[in-house]
């Protein structure tokens, strides 16, 4: 299998807040919630970068779609990670995703291993890791 992930979907429990979360107070770019006529159908995506989407959809509709049960939720299952170029870089966004009503888990601060990073948490207590790392390049927008 060669790896190739085009959509990360992150279960929600209120699609609307999620939404206002991401798309207003982070500024992500994004069609809306789509899918409303369709019996477990309503979703909202989210252009990442070229290739990548975000996909929020109820945890409900996602334990239906894939007939697993709806189980607990944990925050310590997975974490996402937002690498940017700078210290500074990594403070403006841990503020600006606490304006938009993230909980700061772990505020910036240097790493053991030569970083920079904080964690937050979004409405839906997924974790997300702010991270400037000097020892890997990514591309320029």
């Amino acid at each position: 299998m060669k790896p190739k992930i085009t959509v990360i979907t992150l279960g929600v429990d209120d699609l609307e807040k999620s939404y206002k979360f991401y798309h207003e107070g982070l500024g992500w770019p994004s069609g809306g919630i789509i899918g409303k006529e369709f019996e477990h159908g309503a979703v909202a995506f989210f252009d990442l970068q070229v290739g990548l989407k975000l996909a929020l959809w109820p945890r409900q509709s996602l334990a239906i779609d894939t007939g697993l049960p709806l189980g607990k939720a944990s925050a310590t299952e997975l974490s996402l990670g937002h690498n940017v170029d700078s210290k500074a870089e990594v403070d403006a966004l841990m503020e600006q995703v606490k304006q938009a009503g993230a909980v700061i888990v772990k505020p910036a601060q240097d790493t053991f291993w030569g970083g920079y990073s904080g964690y937050f948490q979004d409405p839906d207590q997924h974790l997300w890791e702010v991270v400037w790392n000097p020892h890997m390049q990514f591309p320029s927008d």
